[in-house]
């Protein structure tokens, strides 16, 4: 009889408890399928967004329910460094270019605070693509220096949006770096990955040209003739290079949330080396599968993802390339890991190839009688600095910023022993360049070196640089010296 009576409350209390189950299971279910419209899913609690600054994005949001979320962001004028020697004022969503990153989800109810840092001269504002309204917010928040403006709205649509400022003149906002992304994920959140990166692509204008040192300011008529001076990722040439290149493993997998900021120029994503197994094309729902480049246009964006296979340097460009040479749209990703011979051998043969037929190309030879600047050093000093400045505007791209080179595709220039055996050598291939094979330090490396339009001054202080670091014979390079070689 006890027993009987126990089996009855027993069932009794799990009937209960389901049922309290359900009514939680109703109270808090928000699934999309639920609602017509997302704009009808509730929103559960408050919670203060977790905001990044790139190349690095916030967790991801997983399972969690709809929330009310407190977006806080500061815009700041402020001076940053675009390359080595060359000064220039940034506008910026956070501090940074591109601003800070925003994670959010599919019926998400942002409360947004815009900040505008009382030391700034101007008045900005943002325009938010995942906004359903007036402006993308723009017309809401409208901030003068040293005040702050707090807007609403509820994310519909799910996507990979671009965010910038829209005051006027618009295109000089964008322009000075005023842009970034918000992530919007669908419910339940984006299928899990190993590494998650932010990179976003801008074009800047500057009264100087490329490399020109010194405080630089923005150039209007250069920006409506959409003639950059720089392309580049994250705000500055080499911000995802060296020691800022982003990493992995082998066998990981990795999503790059990509933008355009613009203000002009499209984009031609590419990762040389490696395939896009999938591509959210434009940021949205529709899936492009095993894809080599994909176009980003301005004020737009792209989620690719991929499988690292095997180890090494794997170069990020706009595809559209001497915007990745000579402009700066070039960032690495390293790869760490055990070799897989099945995926990739390297070199298993080297041997002699004699075109045939009259017409053999060779390297184009440059004007010497154009006019050249001159910087003139005027100490040791001087000439180091000079020539670091003119390295890093001119030749990190292939050599980085230490020397090292690119294994298997451009030799070191540390404590190279190929480089501190003939200085003359090293001279004519600065001003003349040189193609085909050479060997450095025990490896052979063949590719092409161009002729650099540099001034007997420029070389002689690139030059004097590398000779006097990372272990090399601490040679001092004269524009005499310079002259010699020119002239023969």
């Amino acid at each position: 009889m006890k027993s009987t009576i126990k089996k009855f409350f027993f069932t009794k209390m799990l009937i209960g408890l389901g049922a309290i189950a359900l009514l939680s299971g109703c109270v808090n279910d928000q699934s999309s399928k639920k609602y017509k419209n997302a704009v009808d899913i509730p929103v559960n609690q408050e919670m203060i967004a977790e905001l990044t600054s790139p190349p690095f994005v916030p967790t991801p949001v997983g399972k969690r329910m709809a929330k009310k979320l407190i977006v806080d962001l500061e815009i700041q004028e402020r001076e940053g460094e675009m390359v080595s020697g060359v000064k220039y004022i940034y506008w910026t969503f956070g501090g940074t270019v591109p601003g800070s990153f925003i994670r959010t989800r599919v019926g998400d109810e942002i409360e947004f605070h815009l900040k505008n840092h009382p030391d700034n001269k101007l008045p900005h504002n943002i325009d938010l693509h995942a906004v359903n309204g007036p402006g993308g917010g723009a017309e809401s928040s409208f901030v003068a220096p040293g005040h702050e403006k707090v807007f609403s709205f509820k994310v519909l649509n799910p996507g990979l949006y671009v965010y910038h400022c829209a005051t006027a003149p618009v295109g000089m906002h964008i322009a000075n770096g005023m842009y970034g992304l918000i992530l919007v994920e669908p419910e339940g959140g984006l299928a899990p990955v190993d590494k998650e990166y932010y990179i976003m692509q801008g074009d800047f204008y500057t009264e100087g040209k490329y490399g020109e040192r010194g405080l630089q300011a923005f150039d209007m008529q250069k920006a409506i003739d959409e003639n950059a001076d720089y392309v580049v990722f994250n705000g500055h040439v080499g911000a995802m290079t060296g020691d800022n290149a982003i990493t992995a493993k082998v066998g990981e997998t990795v999503r790059l949330f990509v933008g355009n900021g613009g203000p002009n120029l499209v984009s031609s994503f590419h990762v040389i080396g490696e395939i896009f197994d999938r591509v959210h094309v434009e940021g949205g729902d529709l899936i492009n599968d095993n894809v080599q480049t994909t176009m980003i246009p301005a004020g737009g964006a792209a989620i690719v993802e991929f499988l690292v296979d095997v180890p090494g340097t794997f170069i990020l460009v706009d595809h559209s390339i001497f915007r990745a040479f000579n402009k700066g749209a070039l960032a690495m990703l390293k790869v760490e890991g055990e070799e897989n011979e099945k995926v990739f051998t390297g070199e298993i043969h080297d041997g002699i190839y004699l075109p045939e037929g009259s017409v053999i190309q060779s390297m184009p030879s440059l004007d010497r009688n154009a006019p050249k600047e001159e910087v003139k050093a005027l100490s040791f000093e001087e000439k180091m600095k000079f020539g670091k400045d003119k390295y890093m505007a001119t030749c990190v791209a292939c050599h980085q910023a230490n020397g090292q080179g690119i294994e298997g595709a451009f030799p070191p220039l540390a404590n190279a022993d190929y480089l501190n055996a003939d200085v003359n050598r090293a001279i004519d291939i600065v001003l003349h360049g040189k193609s085909g094979e050479i060997t450095v330090n025990g490896k052979k490396y063949n590719s092409v070196m161009t002729a650099q339009a540099l001034s007997d001054q420029d070389v002689a202080n690139v030059l004097t640089y590398v000779y006097n670091s990372w272990g090399n014979n601490k040679t001092d390079v004269t524009p005499e010296m310079v002259e010699a070689v020119r002239n023969k």
